[in-house]
């Protein structure tokens, strides 16, 4: 059977020209789906109750008219002191929910409670609507009242003093308010206003609120304070690095509402601290959502900023909101600071905590396998897992009303793209006390966060035919300790006990077999304990200095013992990458019964120096078989090297708005030079971010780089800064300062 006639055949439709179409929600709903905050639906100024008659409507003026609306929104007035949020630097009025804020309106008239009716409605989104909590009008009487309390506070002349109190569950962003009078023939409103706007946010201080946190010194620390310290290096010697969170610098409140428009998060879902602390996880990484920040580990950072050099998170989301396209660059401690930024700023309450040796299982069990060939000696080309000198992630503190009761309180939300959870790279919030008690069915990601606590490194060795055989299991090792900054107080913390019982307890034991009953694997074997020991020694060098590793071999039993052993020192990134092996011994050690001996191993600066990669790591692991025994005997030590310190002087007797100094000092302790050298600063509340590039810093030479700035708030602060350069990077320093009023 054939086609007759003049028609083309083609066996395939003709190819769409032109853009395609944008995707929208007509024939699904009746009105789109609000998803952006910035957008908003003017209200008509006047909304008749019917038809005008031939002539029109009469004139209102004998009817209650608006002359003037005060918001009060001034930082000493009584709104932002009573909500806490006179810090922000912004010209709109700022309140958390559940908590009464007060505005003044001044009629032509004064007002008659008998007869006049007013509202004061409160606009978010594009298309508000009153059962969706997205138009809010809430009235003065008693008689009728929305889900927003209000109530006429007292009135003078024609001015009346109006309270309004939003529900602690409404909605986090920004509103448009208008005052609405009913006459007769209609209502008519205030035109819209810009200076009108309000932002309301969440509330810790409020219990009916889901972020309610029932402590004065850890809401001041976990919601205002925006000096933070994030903690890097090695378990046994521990970095810190001061951060400027600037929550509350202009322009990032908006920056934080833009990213969850540009999630295209529904309005309707951002009361809730679950969602939003969700969706922010998955949003402040690029990988698959354009977000905020792109991650890069390599140590090329040519096309951006090294994460080692960002000194605080305001540029970073003032970048992001004005050009709508991620920043480059960012590694965990960079998107934990962010986040936390994000989380205050909206008002929950968020810490930084960093987990020292961190494992990244990639097999989804709690076993860090390290493979051995057949002569204890490690085999870097089977060995995948990885596991980290550290790993920074948030807490936030909210109620979980998805989860049983008892398991609301700290939540783990990690922001770093390491696995995907339901098709996108986030984590969390998950519930810091379901992972110590094993309860990881919870959502969400609990069986990642408790691998990264409490996950076995297990040594194995592999013989000939391909087959593993575990030889020796640290239980102790991941998870060593889990850190954040003290409230008040520029010290440590050691929160270790929040995540994991005592290693070796029985409620540790308990806790393992509650999460092996929901899937998580581990190395059941019980191996015995063997009678030689090895140890590598704590030490604290600096970048380019010679040093000398000393190993000990401990034989705990009666008989002589001989050990062949394998030490291995290379370069690594924070994140246990091996980049280089730059040293490489296999000494055969004989040891006395009961005794010990020691190996010494030279290790010369010039062997690492032309591998070492950001961060300044070296790794050293030790293995050796007990040829008597069989015995496998194995130690790792992480060496942190440390950096030259920036010298940072601030001008004396600072006073707002009077013009103060700050120098930046440092000098080039190599003999080579640094070239592409990076120098930021910023400090809160005192200094916007200021940044400047030297080419070339000569060897053994110096410099100075001096800057004027105004202090805009008084109390005390810091100036933080930072140098980065290809060749030496975390390089920081900090002056504190006292600025008078």
């Amino acid at each position: 059977m054939s086609d007759q006639g003049a028609a083309l055949v083609s066996s395939l439709p003709p190819t769409p020209t032109g853009p395609r179409p944008k995707t929208t929600s007509r024939g699904r709903s009746a009105v789109p789906v609000s998803t952006l905050n910035s957008e908003s639906l003017d209200i008509p100024e006047f909304e008749p109750f019917g038809a005008p008659g031939p002539r029109g409507f009469p004139p209102m003026t004998e009817y209650l008219d608006i002359w003037e609306v005060d918001m009060m929104r001034r930082p000493n007035e009584s709104n932002k002191q009573q909500h806490h949020t006179m810090l922000f630097n912004s010209d709109n009025l700022l309140v958390r929910r559940g908590q009464e804020f007060q505005i003044k309106i001044v009629f032509n008239r004064p007002y008659e409670p008998a007869t006049d009716l007013f509202a004061v409605e409160f606009v978010i989104g594009s298309s508000p609507q009153y059962s969706k909590g997205t138009h809010v009008p809430v009235f003065t009487t008693k008689d009728r009242q929305s889900s927003w309390g209000g109530r006429v506070i007292h009135t003078v002349d024609n001015a009346v003093t109006v309270g309004i109190t939003p529900v602690a569950t409404c909605i986090v962003g920004k509103y448009q308010m208008y005052i609405a009078v009913k006459t007769p023939f209609g209502i008519r409103r205030t035109r819209r206003d810009q200076s009108r706007n309000l932002y309301i946010l969440f509330n810790p201080r409020v219990s009916a609120d889901a972020v309610f946190l029932d402590d004065e010194a850890e809401r001041q620390e976990c919601v205002m304070t925006e000096m933070g310290i994030i903690y890097h290096g090695a378990n046994d010697d521990i970095a810190e690095r001061n951060w400027n969170y600037g929550q509350f610098n202009y322009g990032v409140l908006d920056a934080c509402l833009y990213i969850l428009d540009r999630a295209d998060m529904p309005i309707t879902s951002r009361g809730d601290p679950v969602r939003v602390t969700r969706m922010a996880s998955a949003m402040l990484n690029s990988r698959d959502d354009d977000g905020v920040l792109v991650g890069n580990w390599s140590g090329d950072y040519t096309y951006g900023v090294a994460p080692t050099s960002w000194t605080g998170s305001t540029e970073i989301l003032l970048t992001y909101a004005s050009s709508k396209m991620p920043v480059c660059y960012a590694q965990c401690w960079v998107y934990a600071a962010v986040l936390n930024t994000f989380l205050r700023c909206l008002g929950i309450p968020s810490r930084v905590v960093t987990n020292y040796f961190s494992a990244h299982d990639n097999d989804g069990n709690l076993k860090m396998d390290i493979i051995l060939d057949k002569d204890g000696r490690i085999d870097r080309s089977r060995t995948r897992d990885s596991i980290w000198n550290y790993h920074c992630w948030n807490e936030c503190y909210m109620s979980r009303p998805d989860l049983p009761a008892g398991f609301g309180g700290w939540q783990v939300v990690d922001s770093t793209p390491q696995e995907t959870s339901d098709g996108m790279y986030r984590c969390g919030p998950a519930s810091v006390r379901a992972i110590k008690h094993g309860q990881i069915c919870f959502p969400f990601d609990a069986p990642f966060v408790f691998a990264e606590v409490n996950s076995d490194v297990v040594f194995y060795t592999r013989d000939k035919d391909g087959s593993l055989e575990p030889v020796k299991v640290n239980r102790t090792h991941i998870g060593r300790a889990v850190w954040t900054k003290t409230p008040g107080a520029m010290t440590r913390r050691d929160i270790t006990d929040q995540y994991k019982f005592p290693e070796g307890s029985k409620e540790e034991r308990t806790v393992l077999e509650k999460a092996e009953e929901f899937g998580c694997r581990r190395e059941k074997a019980d191996l015995p304990a063997g009678d030689v020991d090895l140890v590598l020694p704590l030490l604290e060098v600096s970048v380019g200095d010679s040093f000398e590793l000393s190993l000990e071999f401990v034989n705990r039993c009666g008989q002589r013992r001989t050990v062949d052993a394998y030490i291995s020192g290379s370069v690594v990134y924070y994140t246990g990458v091996s980049s280089s092996e730059f040293l490489f011994k296999n000494p055969t050690v004989t040891i006395d019964p009961n005794n010990s001996v020691k190996e010494s191993v030279a290790v010369e600066s010039t062997k690492y120096m032309k591998s070492l990669v950001e961060q300044a790591n070296l790794h050293f692991i030790a293995t050796g078989k007990v040829k008597e025994t069989g015995q496998i005997v194995s130690a790792m030590r992480v060496v942190t090297l440390h950096n030259p310190k920036l010298g940072v002087t601030v001008s004396a007797g600072g006073k707002v708005n009077e013009e103060m100094t700050v120098a930046v000092e440092f000098t080039n302790p190599f003999t080579f030079s640094l070239e592409g050298v990076h120098i930021r600063m910023e400090g809160p509340g005192i200094m916007l971010p200021m940044s400047k590039y030297y080419s070339l810093i000569p060897g053994n030479s110096s410099l100075t780089w001096t800057e004027y700035f105004v202090p805009q708030r008084a109390g005390s602060s810091s100036v933080i800064a930072s140098l980065d350069c290809a060749a030496l990077r975390q390089v920081t320093g900090t002056a504190a300062v006292t600025i008078e009023p």
